[in-house]
């Protein structure tokens, strides 16, 4: 059987080719290649953004591009994309742009065509104002083409540091992603990897072992679960492909287009009576806790919470809700793990959360209960001063709507650091359990020579604070939701005026 070229001096003809070449971009290494992905239990690179995407809306840009380098005979293999699908498309009908690292061309190695097709599809989402995702998988810098591909790296990052507070970027991991390769994914406002296949590190395991002696492998240097419990890179982590597509599609429903966007609303759930049993959720002792999740889901509508880095410095809760429609950032302290100490990669955890929310016109809720800081030798050598004031200077810092609402303790510094009103929250409100005070009662006991009991009953509550204006309202818990909804559509109308700068000097 012999297969005859079209005809290309007929429309006919031209319109074949232009076909036959599309079809090519689809499977630009062959069918072996798109079969062992499936065999492996995996979506193609362009499966996956047609996964991500609204059927029919993905218009794809650059599919005929090849790369143009001659060295080291890579001219001889010339596969069109060259390793990365790039495009646009709508996800619940809003506009965004993507682009989807395809591991199988030259085994995930970043070209220099490659790298422009990314560049390109970054400028068009800046341009537009429209959220960029981003799927890697990579091997690093193709080494056939030399130099020019660490100049692709250094304007990646550099669209991404311009796209930064000024588009919402998201980063899914569903592969091995090593070397350079690794950190622009890190660039991103929610990093999300796949369970059990998605690794991303700096330097190769072979070399880690060389330079080491120890053993290295992808997963033990930068796996899922080492990126969401312990470094804290990732925000969330999803058992498949699949799995990761669909958590960002509920992701990006949380998120505005751009800086000056607000997030789509929700259809707001009916008014709902008062929870009377918020006003037995505190237990009366100090010592027994409870699970702030509890409060949490009770208040936000249809009780829905997106908990993001669940597995990482659990002593503190950040996410994404609702109220009356509105999204919403919660950071809460969580008494159920350290006693709701604060340490340093808790406070490092509010505070990129805090400044990702107040990029994007996110309005702040912060439940508080916590007695302070952990106190040790070791966070005090880990930096936790400097890290501590990452978090005062990001709330300090923004100037979207902030709420507090303080169920316990509020103790010495993390009073401070935790919405207080003179760091900058809008309303703040006491629960009658709040205990609002420069130290616990031991600690008062041992510097004042007073009795515990009388200084808890009258310097452990919220009385004092709300004589002094640093709480606007003592209310009963039942009703944190009514003033929460309230406040809310007040701060829609909150203007800010900061001093003309530059930009601040946060403590990194």
């Amino acid at each position: 059987m012999t297969t005859t070229s079209p005809d290309l001096t007929t429309t006919a003809g031209r319109l074949a080719d232009l076909r036959a070449r599309l079809a090519e971009a689809e499977a630009p290494v062959g069918t072996d290649a798109v079969e062992a992905t499936h065999a492996a239990g995996n979506l193609t690179a362009r499966e996956r953004l047609l996964s991500l995407l609204d059927d029919d809306s993905f218009v794809e840009t650059d599919a005929l591009a090849r790369h143009r380098s001659a060295e080291f005979g890579i001219d001889s293999q010339r596969p069109l994309t060259d390793g990365v699908v790039t495009g646009y498309g709508t996800i619940q009908g809003r506009k965004v742009c993507v682009f989807s690292q395809d591991a199988t061309v030259f085994e995930g190695t970043l070209g220099e065509v490659y790298g422009e097709k990314i560049i390109k599809i970054y400028d068009l989402a800046i341009k537009t104002g429209v959220p960029i995702i981003g799927i890697h998988e990579g091997a690093g810098a193709r080494i056939a083409e030399g130099i020019v591909t660490l100049s692709m790296y250094s304007r990646i990052i550099a669209r991404s540091t311009t796209a930064s507070g000024l588009i919402p970027q998201i980063a899914i991991v569903t592969g091995h992603t090593e070397g350079v390769h690794a950190l622009a994914p890190v660039f991103a406002d929610i990093l999300v990897m796949v369970d059990g296949q998605a690794s991303l590190h700096l330097v190769a395991a072979d070399v880690v072992e060389k330079v080491t002696g120890a053993p290295a492998t992808p997963d033990s240097l930068g796996s899922a679960q080492v990126h969401s419990a312990t470094s804290g890179t990732a925000h969330a982590t999803a058992a498949s492909d699949a799995a990761a597509l669909e958590l960002v599609q509920e992701i990006i429903g949380f998120l505005p287009a751009n800086n000056r966007a607000e997030a789509p609303r929700a259809e707001a759930p009916e008014a709902t009576a008062a929870d009377g049993e918020l006003d037995t959720i505190v237990p009366d002792s100090g010592a027994q806790t409870y699970d702030i999740s509890d409060i949490i889901r009770r208040i936000v509508d249809n009780g829905a919470f997106f908990e993001l880095q669940p597995h990482y410095a659990t002593n503190i809760i950040t996410g994404f809700a609702r109220i009356e429609g509105r999204t919403v950032g919660i950071v809460a302290n969580q008494p159920s793990e350290l006693a709701g100490c604060l340490d340093s990669v808790s406070a490092e955890k509010a505070a990129r959360f805090i400044r990702t929310c107040d990029s994007f016109n996110i309005p702040l809720i912060e439940f508080v209960d916590s007695p302070g800081f952990v106190p040790s030798e070791g966070e005090e050598h880990g930096g936790v001063l400097r890290r501590g004031a990452k978090l005062a200077y990001a709330y300090a810092e923004a100037s979207v709507g902030k709420i507090t609402v303080i169920t316990r303790r509020a103790i010495g510094a993390a009073y401070v650091l935790m919405g207080s009103k003179d760091l900058g929250a809008d309303l703040v409100f006491a629960w009658p359990t709040a205990q609002i005070a420069v130290a616990e009662a031991a600690a008062a006991v041992d510097k004042l020579s007073v009795d515990e009991a009388d200084y808890a009953e009258k310097y452990l509550t919220p009385y004092l604070a709300a004589e002094r204006s640093l709480v606007d309202a003592v209310i009963e818990p039942s009703t944190t939701r009514a003033r929460l909804v309230d406040g809310l559509r007040l701060l829609d109308r909150k203007v800010l005026m900061t001093p003309p700068k530059k930009h601040g000097n946060i403590p990194l």
